[in-house]
């Protein structure tokens, strides 16, 4: 398990006055900025683009980590790297061929990652464990926010967490789903060392957006010295 991450999610950002919140996103320390892609089709939304991307990437020096809810993914790899991903995260659900798409996403210089939806068995990762970096657990079903954690992922955490460490890589567990201020410390003792924060935590009403960074991380941290 490494250092705790901090993952702002973009997509929970005030658009009208994005600037303003890269900047105070740099300078609260996070670690990634967390880029949302979504088709309409693999889930019921659509969300940011390479358009977006790429402004983001001219405004900020965060790195960003790309979390493709697309059919399809592999006709995004190339461009989405080219856009200034450093992470590039995919669903196993979304492809027949996960380990050719890992390969891709490599190949095109980035990190790559692979997202299990809540009903989606960790079993899934077997056989392609020595091909990822991260692996990220949906806590909510993935397309839209403001939805209530499914209590039944934090066990799914903790097994992940088991399986990875087995392995004696150093491989990122991610969660994304009301990553909040209350749920980020159960999170983070069941393992997981990258924390998106959205709306429940680093965006929340009434917090400024340095605060819920802080908050944040402090949060996991909490959880993760209650596992040691």
């Amino acid at each position: 398990m490494g250092p705790i991450r901090i993952c702002a999610s973009v997509a929970c950002a005030d658009y009208l006055h994005l600037g303003r919140d890269l900047t105070a996103l740099e300078a609260a320390g996070t670690d990634y900025l967390h880029i949302d892609i979504m088709d309409g089709a693999f889930v019921p939304n659509l969300a940011l683009n390479l358009d977006i991307m790429q402004a983001v990437r001219r405004g900020c020096e965060l790195p960003m980590d790309v979390h493709l809810m697309v059919e399809r993914p592999e006709t995004y790899i190339e461009r989405v790297a080219q856009a200034g991903a450093e992470v590039i995260i995919v669903h196993a659900e979304a492809t027949h061929h996960l380990q050719r798409l890992l390969a891709q996403i490599r190949a095109a210089g980035c990190r790559p990652g692979v997202a299990l939806n809540p009903h989606t068995p960790l079993q899934m990762l077997d056989y392609v464990l020595e091909d990822l970096e991260i692996v990220l657990i949906m806590t909510v079903n993935p397309g839209f926010q403001g939805q209530r954690l499914i209590p039944q992922t934090l066990g799914k955490i903790a097994a992940c967490r088991q399986m990875l460490d087995a392995t004696g890589r150093d491989i990122g567990l991610m969660v994304d789903g009301n990553v909040s201020l209350a749920n980020a410390p159960a999170m983070a003792h069941a393992g997981a060392d990258w924390l998106v924060g959205g709306t429940s935590s680093i965006f929340a009403p009434g917090l400024k957006v340095n605060e819920g960074v802080q908050r944040l991380r402090a949060a996991a941290m909490a959880g993760l010295s209650q596992a040691k």
